[in-house]
């Protein structure tokens, strides 16, 4: 049980500020381009329970924690969404540039905390050797879940931040084809990381695009902010 509980809290929490602030991104974004829907909403807030989704915040996150827990022992992956912030394209000067933007703050948040949780190390010397352990895992695991989540919000798939992104830089022809995906595009997300894995060893072969996406990209971004934060890796 104080396994269970301390794997929540050293998840949990990084993940739910990084989602948090994520999403607050999006409003600021939205609201310095004119669109204050997200100020009236209330959904201009750093406070969690304003950007909670009963399905991707809690319930999908707490199975899997609890999944992995009972089966290998530790949190070796988790995923969820949280509510996202309303946004109103047309009051923008230019819709899908301004869509393409606000896309990008999220993940541009997520990694700018990256960056301050490397910093952090900078004063570990000051740290009481007693907190050195905690301290130490609860910013990597605030630097990887920020990392993790800008990463794969970057997907250029409607409605992730990255095809929200790709709509507002492509052709007009080619985007309005990409926009046209986001009706399917959250099911073809959860196939990549939740089906095609689990039906991968039925058919007698690994099928993980998403996990070997980020095995390949994430150690590269580890290392990008671990010298921009002034340390040599």
């Amino acid at each position: 049980m104080t396994s269970l509980i301390g794997e929540l809290l050293l998840a949990g929490v990084p993940a739910v500020l990084a989602i948090t602030l994520h999403e607050a991104a999006h409003g600021y974004a939205a609201w310095a381009l004119g669109d204050d829907t997200a100020r009236l909403a209330g959904r201009l807030s750093l406070n969690p329970l304003r950007h909670v989704d009963r399905v991707g915040t809690v319930l999908l996150p707490g199975i899997l924690v609890l999944t992995q827990m009972l089966t290998i022992g530790h949190v070796a992956f988790l995923f969820g969404w949280a509510k996202p912030v309303p946004v109103n394209a047309w009051r923008f000067a230019d819709p899908r540039r301004g869509m393409a933007l606000v896309a990008a703050a999220g993940p541009a948040m997520n990694f700018l905390l990256a960056w301050l949780a490397a910093l952090c190390f900078h004063g570990f010397a000051l740290v009481p050797d007693r907190f050195a352990e905690p301290v130490s895992e609860t910013l990597q695991m605030f630097m990887l879940i920020n990392l993790v989540l800008g990463l794969f919000n970057l997907l250029p798939i409607p409605p992730m931040d990255g095809g929200r992104i790709m709509v507002g830089i492509l052709p007009l022809r080619l985007a309005r084809v990409w926009a046209g995906m986001e009706r399917a595009g959250m099911a073809i997300v959860l196939i990549l990381i939740l089906v095609l894995p689990q039906l991968g060893p039925v058919l007698g072969v690994r099928v993980d695009p998403i996990h070997d996406l980020l095995d390949t990209v994430l150690p590269a971004a580890i290392r990008l902010v671990m010298a921009a934060a002034g340390f040599h890796v």
